[in-house]
Formats: C-alpha cells, structure tokens, sequence
C-alpha cells in the first residue's frame, strides 16, 4: 500500500461520508410530513414507540438524527420521557439497515441477474436520476428524491473507493497484527466507540468497517467487540445535543446511553464466556460484508429482546443520576433540534399559535367583560395573558425566522410565512383586550356611566366582535374554511355598526343624553372592537389563502363581496341578528 492507496482511501472515505450526510438530509427532508405523522400516532403503548424509533430511523438512516430528534421531542413536551425509550430502542434496529444495502457490495457472482444487485452496477443510472431530478424539477419532493439518488450513488462510489484502496492491506502483516490486537474484547470496544464518536455515526463507522472486511483480515472475533463499541460512541451526537436542555430531555439522552452501555456489558460478557469455554472457529474466521450486517443487527435486536421488558427500569435508572431539583424545570416549546426536521418543527409552531390564539381570544373577551362588569382581579388577568401573548410572539417570531432561512420546501415555506402573519395578528388582539382593561379602569376610576341606548348598542357590537373572534379561532385552529368565510360579511357588519353608534353617540351628546368623558371612552372602545374585528379578517384571508393558494386573496373578497350570492346572505343574516334598537 502506497502514498496513492492512502490518498484514495481518504478520498473513499469522504466521499462516503459526505454521501451519507446528504441522502440521510435528503430522506429526513422528504419524509418530513411522514416523520411527523408517525409521530402524531405515537402512543403510550410501548410496542408502537418501538416502531415508530424502527420505521423513522430506517427512512432517514441515522440513529443518531432520530435520538437528537427525539431529546428535541421529550425537551419540548412533545413526547414523554417513557414514550422516548421504545422510540429509542427502535432506533437502535432501524440503523442496522443501512449496514444491509451496504452489504450488496459484497455480492459476487457470474450471474448476470445476481450482478445486477451490486449497487456498482445500477448506482451509475441513479446517479443519472439524480441529477436529472435536483438539475430541471421544479418540484421540491422530486428535488428531495434527486438528492437521496444522487446522496446513495457518492456513498457507495466512496465505499467502492475506500474497498480498493484498502485492498492491498491484505498483504501487509502490520493491518492483520494490528486487528488481532483487536480480538481483546475491551480494545475492540474502545476503538469501535472512540471512531464512531469522531464521526457520530455507527452507520458510518460500520460501514467502514465493512470496507476494511474486504480485505480478509478482520475476523469476526475482532469485528463483534467492535460493532459492540460503535454502538456506544453513536451516543455522543444525543449526550451533545441535550446540553441547555430540561432534564427529561437530559435523561432520554442518557437512556440511549445507558441502553448501549448495558447492553454492550451483558452481550460482551456472554460472548467473552463462549469465546473462552467454546471458542467457535468462526470467530477466526474472515469477516464479509454481510457477516458483518448480521452481527450488527443480532447484536441490537438481542439488547433490545433483553432491555424491553426492563424500560422501567431504565427509567428510574436514568431519574437517578438526573435527579428532580426544587426549582421548576422550565420546558423549551420551541426546540431548535427541531428546525432539522422543518414538518416537525411548523407543526409544532402551530400548536404553540394555539395556545397564543386562546390566551389572546381570552384576553379581548375577558376585556369586553370588564366594560360592563368591571373585577379588578379580572383585569389583573387581562395584564398576565397579554404579557404571556407577548411572550409567545417572541418566541414564535425568531423561531420562524430561524426555521425560514432553513431549506424548506414551497409548501413548508408558505406554512411559515402564513404563521408569521398569524402571530402578528392574535398578539394585536392581546394588545386591544389590554385597551379595554383600561377603558375598564378609566370607566370604573371615574365612575362613569353610559346612557341606557349606549349600553345596548355597545352590547350588540359586543355580540358581534365575540361571534367574530370565535369564527376566526375555530377557522384557524380546526381549518375550517367554512368559518374563514364566515368572517368576512360578519366584520363587515362591524364596520357598519361602529358608525352607526358614533352617529348615534353624537345625537346623544347633542341632546344632552351623554357624557363627553363617557363619550372619549365610548369611541376608544369602539376602535378596539373594530380593529379586532379587522385582525379576524386577517386571520380568516391567511387561512383561506393557504387553501386556495391566492395571492392577492383581499382582491378576491372584494370580488366576493360583488358576486357572490352566499357572501350576501351571510351579510344579511349577520345584518339582521345584530341590529341596534330603535332609539
């Protein structure tokens, strides 16, 4: 083996690894809706979590990616900490596949139909895909799919590179002495755990390994110890990314720590035991490619069959060395782990929206309450719900922002933009129940009073602003495109009553019937619902924009508000339930 053999084997190397990189981002960013339906499903049924780890980590070929993702999960209140260990057990089976489509490099045969199966032989027309589907689609899944073609095509180059590279080693006594070194099982373990956590990724490291075993020197006695240790240093990606968070999450990183860990210790131990009494001839024999898949999915699949019944265990075991403080542990809604899987992260956006939705809707209620009913204690809330609203867009806005120079697709790209609109318009609503507090107050402070015609009005307008924000709720957080509709005509009624009671109110004043004092806060608290009112109508566009996908979707209403015979008897049967009495 030469300086060349060497440069090549570097080469081979990163190839592979950059191949590996790019179709494991590609799968995670195609299946991205899928991911997050699996994950919707997950349920407290241990069996199902065990899955859900095997079918996620399968599609997106890391386990490492899948355990960040799932400390992201319990960190955000996503997922329990008991839920995260079957989804961390499957993950540790669902990264064994990649060691299996690696191992049909291995396939030698003068059949022509078995050649075929040699990745060697078909990954060329991939490649061509590939570049055909990332060069000239315009659509991102078809894009998403060119890159995994093209991600696959670059690994296996590499892993074919890396093979011939290292295929001269097989004649220099020094690599042969060197992996009998490795047939001590605790060496095995160490340089198996210490490489895979250079490159945080046993997929990697083991298909390294893989490219090493075609050189015939690596017997299985020296590969199992190593297998065994890659295991535990596909860890550290977990244990890094759980730094800064809650202590759950702290403790699901741990848990696919300990679950290596542990089985590593009892699987060694049985195989030290074997090796010692039986000695198998196999372990002296030269590993192959597939050999190597074998051991590497027996080996997780049996720490699996003997940790799944003790995941209580595990549990408390991991609650033990992160125990619970007296200080409350605050829970990061908006996880940045998250942002890696952008399907995951605007559903997650859009619950938090809910959440801000609901405080907001209550804080304006509750605001409208307060006028004719006045709690101080009331108001007082009023106060904390708009401060927890802000806080919400604070949060909200950045982590859009953030997740919006993030690749994303057309449709992901939409979703957060609509989400930015959104959270603009429900922290106004906050802001305008917080002005009727302190009309509220004003009214209360001053012991002001509104005409018997002033107060019926007001409740009418009260009626209507209510009926409003419940429609643009219910719009948004059951994306009902029938209620979105519904809006419109009804804020358009809206805008009519608050001027006809400020013509009213004039009249008022005129005869004497009203206070000015009573008068400067009758007009505030009408330009409050008003513009509530408004922010519904901005709720209701995005909505239905996201739906049918218009750009200029206020040129629609006004279409609708000429044309449409539905918009006109949703406008009359509002004109009709909300009408002022005759004074």
């Amino acid at each position: 083996m030469d300086i060349f053999d060497i440069l090549n084997l570097i080469g081979g190397l990163a190839l592979f690894l950059f191949g590996m990189d790019i179709m494991g981002n590609a799968l995670e960013r195609r299946a991205g809706n899928s991911l997050k339906n699996l994950i919707a499903k997950l349920t407290d049924n241990k069996v199902a979590g065990l899955l859900t780890g095997l079918a996620v980590t399968s599609i997106i070929q890391s386990s490492s990616a899948t355990t960040v993702m799932v400390v992201g999960f319990v960190n955000s209140g996503i997922m329990s900490l008991q839920q995260s260990i079957s989804v961390i057990m499957g993950a540790n089976i669902g990264t064994t596949v990649t060691a299996w489509i690696l191992s049909l490099a291995g396939i030698d045969s003068e059949n022509v139909f078995i050649q075929l199966l040699k990745p060697s032989s078909f990954t060329p027309i991939l490649a061509l895909i590939g570049i055909i589907f990332t060069m000239f689609s315009k659509n991102d899944k078809k894009k998403y799919t060119g890159m995994i073609l093209l991600g696959f095509a670059t690994l296996m180059t590499g892993m074919d590179q890396m093979s011939a590279a290292v295929s001269g080693l097989q004649d220099v006594p020094q690599f042969a002495d060197m992996f009998l070194m490795f047939k001590n099982p605790i060496l095995g373990v160490l340089a198996g755990a210490v490489l895979t956590g250079i490159i945080q990724s046993s997929s990697a490291s083991v298909g390294i390994l893989q490219a090493l075993a075609t050189t015939g020197a690596v017997s299985y006695g020296a590969a199992i110890p190593i297998i065994m240790g890659q295991n535990i240093g596909t860890c550290v990606t977990a244990l890094l990314s759980s730094f800064g968070t809650n202590k759950n999450a702290r403790r699901a990183a741990l848990v696919h720590l300990n679950f290596n860990i542990i089985g590593t210790i009892v699987w060694l131990t049985v195989y030290c035991i074997i090796n010692a009494v039986v000695h198998p001839a196999l372990f002296d024999e030269s590993a192959s490619m597939v050999g190597i898949a074998v051991a590497h999915s027996a080996f997780n699949i049996l720490c699996v069959v003997m940790l799944f019944p003790l995941s209580g265990f595990l549990e408390k075991l991991v609650c033990r060395i992160v125990p619970d403080t007296d200080e409350p542990d605050v829970i990061k809604k908006l996880d940045e782990r998250l942002l890696e899987t952008p399907a995951i992260a605007l559903n997650q956006c859009g619950e938090q929206i809910r959440k801000m939705a609901s405080c907001s809707m209550r804080a304006m209620s509750e605001g409208i309450e307060a006028i004719g009913n006045y709690d101080h204690d009331k108001i007082e809330e009023i106060g904390r719900l708009e401060d927890k609203t802000d806080q919400y867009e604070d949060s909200l806005y950045n982590y859009l922002i953030k997740l919006s120079s993030s690749q994303l697709s057309e449709e992901e790209s939409a979703k957060a933009a609509e989400y930015l609109k959104l959270v603009g318009d429900f922290e106004r609503i906050a802001d305008h129940g917080l002005n009727m507090a302190e009309a509220a107050d004003e009214i209360h402070d001053k012991k002001l009073s509104f005409s018997h015609s002033a107060t019926n009005d007001l409740r009418v307008i009260f009626g209507a602003v209510s009926e409003v924000m419940s429609l643009a709720y219910k719009a948004f957080s059951e994306d009902d495109v029938e209620a979105a509709a519904s809006v419109e005509p009804l804020e358009d009624n809206i805008d009519i009553l608050k001027e006809e009671i400020r013509t009213r109110h004039i009249t008022r004043l005129q005869n004497g019937g009203c206070s000015v004092d009573a008068g400067f806060v009758l007009n505030d608290i009408l330009t409050n619902v008003e513009r509530v009112a408004d922010h519904c109508s901005n709720i209701a566009v995005c909505i239905l924009e996201g739906r049918d996908n218009k750009m200029d979707m206020h040129e629609a209403l006004t279409r609708m508000r000429e044309e449409d015979d539905t918009y006109r008897d949703k406008f009359r049967k509002y004109e009709m339930k909300y009408r002022l009495e005759r004074e």
